[in-house]
């Protein structure tokens, strides 16, 4: 009896995998989450929407795009919000490729993306990281070909930490043909510290084939309630937005409100993180790891073959090892850090 076949490019789509689970939440440095509760108001005013649940949630997310535009500078028909920015960027890369179609992406890079262009049946072109594990903008701009119709910029850089400079960036973008979108992605853009990091924003506001992806996941800290989004030119949001209707519930549009309204609270844990994250980077750099300089929630050791061994060595704290590559580590509460600091004392 035959049965129902789905296309090659989805039977060819490995299962994105998570960070492995932990005996507790303060033990998991395995998914760049927060190690805090929710902001100020946060918590009760999602709860409050809870009491609504009955009814279908603002397909238009007006009143979310209505603070962002304010927030950003933009104007509300610029946004796309989803279920977090991965969902924007699927759809974002459904829009503009397919098969035949191109898509030059950094690697090693965040896992979706990947994933991303293989359910669309387009064609990944990655290009190797710099031994620093920056973005090696020339060989992806030479990567580009006539069926490039997409290009990924991770800033900083997911799993590896380093951030696009601003004058990397564009020289880069001049390069890039002015119908090919390059998509930044500027997930942990909070925690960025470097002076001369480039900005995505001023990068979309100078050329229309830009599009910059944010989520409220990291430093907001509303990873559960999954919703980030999109800002770009009009054109482009408008083939964004293409999207499930309702995707993004009440309670996280209004998460999301409330969390923008605490700027001040999100500021001095993000400040916190950093501080965080600089400590354990120079203590492991002490004892005798190699750590890129990060300008995320994480840190990562390129310890190649090495990784499921280094991973293992820090149980019962759960990092995320890449076989074959390295293992990065999140930032979270110091007693946890501490843990993974002592367990790598004795380098590799």
């Amino acid at each position: 009896m035959s049965t129902p076949v789905p296309r090659p490019a989805i039977a060819a789509v490995p299962p994105y995998r998570p960070g492995r689970a932990a005996v507790s939440d303060d033990l998991k440095l395995s998914s760049n989450e927060l190690p805090f509760a929710p902001l100020p108001g946060v918590l009760a005013t999602a709860t409050q929407m809870l009491g609504r649940m009955n009814r279908y949630p603002d397909a238009g997310i007006t009143a979310l795009y209505d603070v962002l535009a304010t927030e950003l500078d933009v104007e509300p028909d610029q946004l796309s919000a989803g279920t977090g920015s991965v969902d924007v960027l699927y759809r974002t890369v459904a829009a503009f490729a397919g098969p035949g179609d191109e898509v030059v992406l950094p690697w090693r890079s965040f896992e979706a993306y990947p994933l991303a262009i293989a359910v669309t049946g387009a064609t990944a072109v990655p290009v190797p990281l710099r031994r620093d594990a920056t973005h090696d903008l020339d060989a992806m701009a030479a990567a580009i070909t006539e069926r490039t119709k997409v290009v990924l910029v991770c800033t900083p850089n997911n799993p590896t930490g380093p951030v696009v400079t601003a004058a990397a960036l564009e020289t880069f973008l001049t390069q890039v043909p002015s119908h090919v979108l390059v998509v930044v992605d500027e997930a942990y853009v909070e925690f960025v510290r470097h002076p001369e990091a480039a900005s995505g924003l001023a990068a979309m506001r100078a050329r229309d084939n830009v599009l910059v992806l944010r989520t409220f996941s990291k430093a907001h800290g509303l990873a559960g309630l999954r919703i980030g989004y999109g800002v770009g030119s009009r054109d482009v949001i408008e083939a964004v937005r293409v999207a499930v209707p309702f995707g993004v519930s009440d309670v996280a549009q209004a998460a999301a409100i409330a969390s923008l309204g605490e700027r001040d609270a999100m500021r001095s844990r993000v400040d916190a993180v950093v501080a965080e994250r600089d400590r354990v980077a120079a203590a492991l750099r002490s004892a005798g790891w190699e750590v890129p300089v990060s300008e995320a929630n994480f840190v990562w050791l390129p310890v190649g073959e090495r990784a499921m061994d280094v991973a293992a060595r820090c149980e019962p704290v759960s990092v995320r090892p890449f076989a074959g590559e390295g293992v990065r580590v999140t930032i979270g509460d110091p007693a946890a850090n501490d843990l993974v600091v002592e367990a790598l004392a004795g380098g590799l």
